[in-house]
């Protein structure tokens, strides 16, 4: 079987590796020429586990290819998918103009049926617009082709997406005829074969049913980071609160670790345009508001430590973060809480010294575009470390965002005997605070 995926970003190279390794033939397409260039070449654009070398697997066996023209191999497919990206406009709402360009293209260009599958995170409503711009294209060339859309939205986690593709717990697909569901079941059939878990439903409900999971996942980050901060003022410890609801099945435990605020390309994104789609149809969705501003508010929690620590005094102060990707086992640096402290502590006259494990060099870029007014001539108030030590070398305060692996045992010793002052803020919960004091250091944790 031969398909297509339009989009080498996250969703669509990860998906289009996965069907190759399992003897799917796969072109995927990008405008982006250095970049479709370099992955002929085995350069991968981003950073997750495994993924290199299952590309360079595939391309070897001929079943992985790329080309940055869907109208040169359109024709030789059944099944193309849509993975462009869909980034947020100014009020929030996703733009549609790289998804409706697929269509425009297949519409130019199609001589017999093919299935066009959304697999980008996409309004409700986005399939009929979808099908529109097609049957308007093939209207103008005066022919009559048959085709399909479809909805398969993802629900990859980055960091462990290709476990999540070729073992998914669910699949959801919305589709309108007999023939895309059989093409889809036959797609999804090999990852599937003890458990066919694939969920088929209208187009509609798929399309929100992707929003409605995210949204959910964000609500549950955001009211434990509400909690947290409560637990603060009160003296309770969210740690033992979360080992409570979580015990309770109705609940369970997954995503109800407070830190500091959400990221990545996913939640940030698809809150606003959920809050966007129910504005536009004359309702309020008043707790993903609520659940917003929650994660706004908290990706400023570690600052307001640290500024409370020094008595609202931090001009000067050197402050090493241990963490800039967005979570870990991921170079994402989309919506990543270490932007915005990065931001406030150079506002505020600080000296930054920063590593990650795996992000620096897409941090580096973006924190001197985004930065720039305020990184001195000399960049003397940015440094980025060479490993965890240095990063904390002369420093007031270490302050942990990102909760990679490697952080989890350091030798404290060579910590503190490098760090100027003794304050650690744990933005992830991931270290015992009685530990901490006892190796006398000033610890905080969130909650």
């Amino acid at each position: 079987m031969k398909i297509a995926i339009v989009g080498t970003g996250y969703v669509g190279l990860v998906s289009g590796t996965c069907f190759a390794e399992m003897g799917v033939d796969v072109t995927c397409i990008d405008i982006d020429e250095k970049k479709i260039e370099n992955l002929k070449k085995g350069i991968i654009p981003i950073y997750e586990p495994g993924l290199e070398d299952m590309v360079l697997r595939n391309e070897k066996a001929e079943r992985l290819h790329f080309t940055s023209k869907l109208s040169d191999i359109l024709n030789d497919v059944q099944v193309v998918f849509s993975a462009v990206g869909t980034p947020p406009d100014a009020d929030g709402s996703a733009d549609l103009k790289y998804v409706l360009e697929v269509a425009r293209t297949i519409g130019q260009n199609m001589q017999q049926y093919v299935l066009l599958v959304t697999k980008s995170t996409v309004p409700v409503g986005t399939a009929a617009l979808v099908r529109q711009t097609i049957q308007t294209e093939l209207d103008k060339r005066g022919v009559s082709i048959e085709f399909d859309v479809a909805s398969n939205p993802e629900f990859l986690k980055e960091g462990d997406a290709i476990k999540d593709f070729m073992s998914p717990d669910r699949v959801v697909v919305g589709v309108e005829s007999e023939r895309a569901k059989e093409l889809i079941t036959k797609l999804y059939r090999p990852f599937l074969l003890n458990n066919f878990r694939v969920i088929f439903m209208d187009i509609l409900s798929a399309e929100m049913t992707k929003y409605a999971a995210n949204a959910m996942l964000a609500t549950r980050i955001s009211f434990m980071n509400d909690m947290a901060n409560l637990c603060e003022l009160v003296g309770a410890d969210i740690n033992m609160v979360r080992k409570g609801i979580g015990s309770d099945q109705r609940i369970g435990g997954k995503f109800l670790y407070a830190g500091c605020g959400y990221g990545g390309s996913c939640f940030p994104k698809d809150v606003k345009a959920l809050i966007q789609t129910a504005d536009q149809n004359g309702y309020e969705l008043r707790v993903l508001k609520a659940v917003e501003e929650v994660n706004v508010s908290q990706k400023q929690v570690l600052l307001h430590k640290l500024e409370k620590h020094f008595n609202g005094n931090i001009s000067n102060k050197t402050i090493s973060i241990w963490g800039l990707s967005f979570k870990p086992n991921t170079d994402d640096m989309r919506e990543a809480p270490s932007l915005v402290l990065i931001e406030k502590l150079l506002k505020a006259g600080c000296n930054v010294r920063v590593f990650d494990p795996v992000a620096m060099h897409e941090a580096k870029k973006i924190i001197h575009s985004k930065m720039a007014s305020l990184i001195k001539s000399d960049s003397s108030n940015i440094y980025f470390a060479n490993d965890i030590y240095d990063a904390v070398l002369d420093a007031d305060a270490m302050l942990l965002v990102t909760e990679w692996k490697e952080f989890r045992m350091p030798s404290w010793g060579v910590v503190k005997k490098s760090m100027k002052g003794p304050l650690i803020l744990d933005g992830r919960n991931i270290y015992d605070k009685n530990e901490m004091k006892e190796l006398g250091f000033v610890y905080e944790p969130i909650g």
